[in-house]
């Protein structure tokens, strides 16, 4: 009796080792995540603390404080956009990229303001008025096969110096009469091909 007992006997490799084995084992390999999984919740830790940062920032001031914030803020946006002495909206509307880019695209024509001499920079002191006109528009759909290897040789770097225009550009084809005026002193000047008479891509 005692022999055939001692067949039952547990071994070294026994079901119970091995299964503490196996759970060591697999406790083991499961022990260590892989770093992809272990950034994500740090990541989202890191972000919550900044957002719960500025949220106690925010509640520090005082609602005229933040008033006074977002004035200024307000202010120096408005005086860093306005280069053209026009007020723009501090959140311009969704269509206005769509008219700025037509406006780009507007084809080469023939356009004319009202300027006084002074205006003209060329170096004349006076306050008669002239007609200025002048050429306004891009000339995309007048690119030619000169203007089309002119750009693939600069971009192969076969023309490097040399300042060259791989575009045509909107210019005064013909000028009109000449302009003459009187100065602030009285003295008489005859100004020729200063306003544009005929305009095309050149």
């Amino acid at each position: 009796m005692f022999n055939g007992s001692r067949k039952y006997s547990p071994s070294p490799s026994s079901p119970s080792s091995s299964s503490r084995a196996s759970s060591s084992s697999s406790s083991s390999s499961f022990s260590s995540p892989p770093a992809a999984l272990r950034r994500s919740p740090r990541a989202l830790q890191r972000r919550g603390s900044l957002l719960s940062q500025y949220s106690s920032l925010l509640e520090s001031y005082t609602e005229g404080e933040i008033r006074q914030l977002i004035s200024a803020l307000v202010e120096r946006y408005s005086q860093a956009m306005n280069s053209g002495g026009h007020e723009l909206p501090l959140f311009p509307r969704a269509g206005s990229r769509r008219k700025r880019a037509r406006a780009r695209h507007k084809p080469c024509a023939l356009k004319e303001l009202e300027v006084s001499i002074s205006e003209l920079g060329l170096g004349y002191e006076s306050d008669e008025t002239v007609l200025f006109r002048y050429c306004s528009g891009t000339c995309e759909a007048a690119v030619r096969s000169y203007d089309l290897s002119l750009k693939s040789m600069r971009s192969r770097r076969r023309i490097k110096k040399e300042k060259v225009r791989a575009r045509p550009c909107c210019r005064p084809l013909a000028y009109d009469d000449d302009v003459s005026f009187l100065d602030a002193y009285n003295r008489y000047y005859t100004v020729n091909e200063l306003s544009a008479k005929e305009c095309g891509c050149v």
